[in-house]
């Protein structure tokens, strides 16, 4: 039976003196990849095994090294049109992006403008006037009447948004999003609206991977992690345990549950497609140690010490300095091991972020 409740924290051995600045390297703009490549699967993939040394590879190259009976776990959120710009009441510009569509006619947004829009005020976007009801600390909670919904043709403020908003691209991406980004800003098996950035670790993969690795006898199951705004985020704090995770909604459903359990007893390994689906995992065991069907929000926090209770491999893209994604695949092959394989990339020129390559991670044998 599905849970419905928050998660909060990690199970983790509390370190001392671990630095934000701990996880910091000297990225090249250049390698900041700006579009995808013309396949999904052209990428390239850095596989960082248990010994802490380094393999190059393609994408292509994943059955091969995977087992059969392997599971990969996917997250199957789908990116809404969630940027759109108009003004505030008085006049004055104002950029929205949706961090969360709350009910048929809410919203939880950021918002920005020259000056924060006050409570009861309303922002206008393509002639609908939404009101701001409330605020979540930098979050805004919008509100739309049925009746103007209605006078713009649709029933719910997620419809409305499907007609008037934008892909928002992430921060680093400093084009306009294009007719391109539509299809290769998700993942080709995303079903579940919600997201306001890609699971990025799914977007290398097309139909060929899929039917390779139903050959190699790898299987897959699915969770959803609707990705927030808050993921790009940076960390403010000196001391990473000071820093407070943005929460998301996760659903594990009772099939995944079956999946994971079965794959465990026959002795294979579970492996994540992306941080998301690392956090849905092991959010979802949190409470007992062992999963379970989870539908609630996670603000779940994963850095080195954190003992993984599910995932035995990451797939996952290049990330951010300093960021929360670094530290979580640290967590799971060592900080030291990851810098040291971030440097390598670096070296070898590989493509970062969202459009970038990828990395296939197992958990070190060597101290974190």
């Amino acid at each position: 039976m599905v849970q419905a409740h928050s998660i909060t924290g990690c199970d983790s051995i509390k370190l001392t003196g671990m630095q934000t600045s701990d996880f910091y390297f000297d990225l090249p703009d250049e390698l900041i990849a700006q579009s995808p490549l013309a396949s999904r699967s052209d990428s390239r993939l850095l596989q960082l095994d248990v010994n802490s040394s380094v393999t190059h590879h393609v994408i292509r190259d994943l059955p091969a090294l995977l087992q059969p009976g392997d599971l990969l776990v996917f997250n199957n959120t789908e990116v809404i049109p969630a940027r759109l710009f108009g003004q505030k009441a008085t006049g004055g510009k104002v950029e929205m992006l949706v961090e969360r569509v709350l009910s048929d006619t809410q919203l939880l947004v950021k918002l920005k403008a020259s000056k924060s829009p006050k409570p009861d005020s309303y922002v206008n976007f393509f002639g609908l006037n939404l009101r701001v009801t409330g605020r979540q600390q930098d979050l805004f909670e919008l509100k739309a009447t049925t009746e103007d919904l209605a006078r713009h043709q649709v029933a719910t403020i997620a419809q409305w948004l499907d007609n008037h908003g934008e892909l928002p691209l992430p921060p680093y991406i400093t084009r306009t999003p294009d007719e391109s980004d539509l299809d290769r800003y998700q993942t080709i098996y995303a079903s579940k609206k919600g997201a306001v950035a890609a699971p990025t670790a799914g977007l290398h993969f097309d139909q060929p991977l899929f039917d390779a690795l139903n050959e190699r006898g790898v299987k897959t199951t699915e969770i959803t992690l609707h990705v927030g705004a808050g993921t790009y985020q940076p960390v403010r704090a000196d001391d990473i345990q000071e820093h407070q995770m943005h929460a998301e909604r996760v659903i594990v459903d009772e099939d995944t549950v079956s999946a994971v359990e079965a794959t465990k007893r026959a002795g294979n390994r579970v492996i994540a497609v992306g941080t998301t689906s690392v956090r849905s995992l092991e959010s979802a065991a949190l409470a007992t140690g062992y999963l379970q069907a989870y539908d609630g929000d996670t603000d779940i926090f994963i850095y080195p010490g954190k003992r993984f209770a599910v995932v035995d491999g990451l797939l996952t893209n290049f990330h951010l300095p300093e960021s929360t994604l670094v530290m979580l695949v640290a967590a799971m092959a060592g900080t030291k091991q990851v810098l040291a394989a971030y440097q390598e990339a670096i070296n070898e020129r590989y493509r970062f972020f969202s459009y970038g390559d990828a990395m296939l991670v197992w958990p070190t044998n060597d101290e974190q």
